[in-house]
């Protein structure tokens, strides 16, 4: 016999311990080395354990949920052993109409890809609290990978035989005989709960507000934006534009770009801006770092990536560390005005809303204007009211003539 160990993958230096999701495999069963064996979430991410080594899987140290540290052996593997093949069972007697519905699930059409019944980690995630099987999922994405939507869509009670894992909590009877469910917070969800407070008990929080004029960003956009996506293969949004804005108030204003560290004032020569992405586990803020030295189609295409990687679960610990200061889009979910929350140890956010046509006076004239309303919460320890609005205004007048983000004014 020869062991090899399977150990917890390195995490970030501010992440102490993850939880184990669901084991893939199970004792005696053939893995391939790089086979992923089960999923590690941290309050940041969702890390992949693949096999170190191809044999079967001999012991499994670590159960489903179990708390674990990096560096901590989870399973081992006897690579020098080779599962016991399998007879062929019978198959069981079912009645017809559980044959029929099984059937699709079961059947493979022709030229179907392996990747048929393989989930995303998010999909993956929400088929096992659902207790549902990938395998009984029809997949929409690439060569029939189960996507998030197919799992969220998925039946918690597939027509064939039920999976053997434990289904999701059932609901229970409140005390005036109304059904609840009480199920545990998510390690990335208690982290956010616990930043939140910090935050709110930690700064002197204030929030300054503006509003501008998107009709030059929107000219801009309009003129350019199928040029832009031929040249660049990736659509001209408006996130874009705000990043660029931002960098050049934060130039003007260096105190809204610094932290506190102690009695300290740490200034940041550097400008690496967190973009807040909703993901199926709860919000994350990927960073752009030096974003002073992107191209508008460099933010386009690391914006679509943060999101398209968000939403599978596939953003590293680096990626979701560190940060000089934050932009919320709110607008996204047609949020009108909020005041967003600092993201320590960071001193500033900016917190931009939907687009809407809004009665405005211009030169004594009420007019039509594509307005927005953009929120700036700060830490007033370190940041003054002065410094606070003005570098709003800044934001502001980048946006309302974008030409200056070109000649640096």
């Amino acid at each position: 016999m020869s062991i090899q160990d399977v150990v917890v993958p390195q995490l970030s230096e501010s992440v102490s311990e993850a939880s184990l999701l669901n084991w893939k495999k199970q004792p005696g069963e053939a893995i391939a080395i790089d086979e992923i064996l089960i999923e590690v979430e941290t309050d940041k991410v969702v890390l992949e354990v693949p096999a170190p080594a191809a044999g079967v899987l001999a012991e499994i140290v670590k159960g489903d949920g179990s708390t674990v540290t990096a560096g901590e052996v989870i399973a081992r593997i006897d690579t020098a052993a080779s599962a016991p093949a399998k007879p062929a069972a019978a198959a069981p007697a079912v009645a017809p109409a559980a044959a029929e519905a099984a059937a699709p699930a079961a059947t493979a059409a022709p030229g179907s890809s392996k990747a048929a019944g393989v989930a995303s980690p998010a999909a993956a995630k929400i088929l096992s609290e659902k207790g549902v099987e990938p395998a009984s999922v029809s997949g929409s994405g690439k060569d029939g990978r189960v996507t998030k939507a197919d799992a969220m869509a998925a039946s918690s009670e597939p027509a064939s035989a039920p999976a053997a894992k434990a289904p999701a909590p059932a609901p229970t009877l409140g005390l005036d005989g109304r059904p609840e469910q009480r199920v545990p917070m998510s390690r990335l969800r208690a982290r956010v709960a616990e930043r939140l407070l910090q935050s709110q008990q930690q700064n002197a929080i204030l929030t300054t507000f503006n509003e501008v004029n998107m009709q030059g960003v929107m000219d801009l956009r309009s003129r350019f934006k199928d040029k832009f996506e031929k040249e660049h293969g990736v659509k001209l949004g408006f996130m874009s534009f705000f990043v660029k804005a931002a960098v050049a108030a934060l130039k003007k204003y260096p105190i809204v770009n610094a932290s506190v560290d102690g009695n300290d004032i740490i200034y940041h020569g550097y400008f690496d801006i967190g973009i807040a992405v909703g993901s199926p586990r709860g919000l994350v803020v990927p960073i752009l770092r030096n974003a002073d030295q992107l191209s508008i189609a460099d933010i386009e295409k690391q914006i679509a990536d943060f999101g398209a990687r968000a939403r599978d679960g596939k953003l590293t610990l680096e990626e979701l560390t560190g940060g000089t200061f934050s932009i919320s889009n709110g607008g996204v979910f047609g949020s009108m005005l909020s005041t967003p929350i600092i993201n320590p140890p960071q001193s500033a956010i900016l917190g931009i809303h939907a687009t809407k046509d809004r009665a405005v006076v211009e030169n004594g004239q009420i007019v039509i204007r594509p307005m927005n309303y953009l929120a700036m919460s700060y830490d007033h320890r370190i940041i003054d009211g002065r410094e606070a609005v003005l570098a709003l205004v800044a934001i502001k007048e980048a946006l309302e003539e974008p030409q200056r983000l070109l000649l640096d004014l």
